[in-house]
């Protein structure tokens, strides 16, 4: 994704920048191509603080997540793998759990998050893919649950892996850490739409950017608070009060009636979607 005109809040020289694009949009770019991104706990330790940044601006309406250079990620970095090695048990856990909280706190970010794919995307990088709500990939982007090579498992962000290309998949491909190519990948669901290169990222992600603003900001968040309160649930007496006090919620809402109203009166609604460059 350019950033010509976009101010940023961090200097090209960190690992993990936030990147304020104007009329409500961010990018959260990962940006240690030298290590072909690879993971360790300060990145992690740096996506969490951005995240976090973001989710408190309520200006902000969708996030981009992106990497500079030939590989989105390459999973995790040999060094912080070493030091994990040679760690006890407990500060193996305490190490764990950040990149737990990092899942997490990505897979229920509260605006839209759009992933951008390119090169390779191994390890915890498939997990980020899995977490995100929109994923794109160039043709070349390759995909790889590689723990098993070196002993280990893709435990941390199995729930999200397993949630977005199923079982049976995972089945195959924790097991095998085989490579799977874009195709494979958006057949299995981890990917919405394949590009032919990475210079066509940028232009497919404005293609959804365009279409996410005709929607309330509200709505989307809410409609993506809906899909965790009810996924995977029987259809309960309790799943449909959710669903009915929701939606009761939501019609009565200020967006709710702006767009209620927009509708019958056949107008384009106003949200309220606009972020100048910079501002938080």
């Amino acid at each position: 994704m350019s950033t010509t005109n976009a101010t940023t809040n961090s200097t090209t020289t960190e690992i993990i920048s936030l990147r304020y694009l104007g009329e409500g949009v961010a990018e959260l770019v990962l940006n240690r191509p030298e290590k072909h991104n690879a993971f360790d706990d300060s990145m992690i330790a740096a996506l969490i603080e951005k995240l976090d940044e973001a989710e408190q601006n309520t200006s902000l309406h969708i996030l981009l997540l992106r990497s500079e250079g030939k590989h989105f990620s390459a999973g995790a970095d040999l060094g912080w793998m070493k030091r994990m090695a040679s760690n006890s048990h407990a500060e193996n856990l305490t190490d764990a759990g950040e990149l737990a909280r990092l899942m997490d706190k990505l897979n229920h970010f509260s605006k839209p998050v759009i992933g951008l794919i390119q090169g390779a995307a191994y390890g915890g990088a498939v997990g980020l893919a899995a977490c995100c709500d929109l994923v794109i990939a160039s043709r070349d982007a390759r995909f790889c649950l590689s723990e098993v090579k070196i002993g280990l498992i893709p435990a941390v962000i199995s729930p999200y892996v397993i949630r977005a290309i199923g079982e049976r998949q995972a089945r195959r491909y924790f097991i095998s850490a085989e490579v799977f190519d874009a195709d494979s990948a958006q057949s299995f669901g981890l990917v919405h739409q394949i590009v032919e290169s990475a210079a066509d990222l940028s232009e497919a992600a404005q293609s959804y950017i365009a279409q996410l603003k005709q929607n309330s900001p509200q709505a989307m968040q809410a409609a993506k608070s809906l899909i965790f309160a009810v996924s995977h649930l029987p259809i309960s007496k309790q799943v449909i009060d959710v669903t009915t006090q929701r939606i009761a919620d939501i019609r009565v809402s200020d967006e709710g009636q702006e767009g209620l109203s927009a509708f019958l009166n056949k107008r384009r609604p106003n949200w309220p979607s606009k972020l100048e460059p910079g501002e938080e």
